[in-house]
């Protein structure tokens, strides 16, 4: 079923258009091999990626700093797996891993076409909680910046979703409102529920699968939302 009286259209990046777990794997092989590292990458992130998703949860809701996100994430993911690494390693670790991850640039199938199909009908916008120096580098080198008219982040809002001020943030600067304007994102907290409280429409792209609330409008796929818009 189309919606009607839709005009702006904001995405989520990472994890929504920005295939960040494919994008951020590549970075830790890369970092690895540049240290000299003798860890099997991918046991390295099966304990790594639930322990980011934790930290930032933390990092959304105000608990920690993005210094202490950085850190704290690596140096409990090398624990948990028993590889011992200098806290100077690990703070070299943080600064290539944002370096080199913006050199990989996998979106989500279906990514360029969507936005292609989009773009004539309607405003496109991005609100992102990831860091500003590292998400326009991301649009950039991925190539699809230019279908985007405003790209609000975290760091220049000052908070983050699910905050209602990031949202109204993302609105004022897109000269929309509320009622002619739809979220897309992956995260149930902080994309759909954080859009929802400031009276936004949504669409969760629901690849991991989470028990969302049935009235919500869900994809698992990004082709899907060609039925909605």
């Amino acid at each position: 079923m189309k919606l009607n009286g839709i005009k702006h259209i904001f995405f989520d990046l990472d994890h929504t258009l920005w295939d960040f777990d494919k994008n951020s794997a590549l970075t830790f092989e890369k970092i690895f091999k540049v240290h000299d590292l003798d860890l099997d990458t991918s046991v390295f992130l099966e304990v790594y990626e639930p322990i980011n998703l934790n930290y930032w949860k933390l990092y959304r809701e105000e608990k920690i700093d993005k210094e202490s996100l950085r850190y704290k994430r690596l140096k409990d993911a090398f624990d948990a797996v028993g590889f011992k690494v200098s806290d100077d390693i690990i703070n070299q670790l943080s600064e290539d891993y944002i370096t080199y991850l913006t050199t990989f640039n996998h979106l989500f199938d279906g990514t360029v076409d969507l936005l292609n199909y989009l773009q004539p009908v309607y405003d496109l916008h991005i609100i992102t909680n990831g860091f500003e120096e590292a998400q326009q580098r991301k649009m950039d080198n991925a190539s699809i910046s230019h279908f985007f008219k405003t790209i609000t982040n975290s760091e220049t809002a000052g908070v983050k979703k699910p905050n209602p001020i990031i949202f109204n943030h993302a609105l004022q600067a897109s000269n929309a409102n509320p009622n002619d304007s739809i979220m897309i994102g992956d995260n149930y907290e902080a994309d759909i529920l954080g859009a929802i409280d400031v009276g936004l429409d949504v669409i969760l792209f629901n690849y991991h699968n989470y028990n969302a609330e049935p009235h919500i409008k869900q994809v698992t796929r990004l082709v899907d939302l060609k039925k909605y818009l």
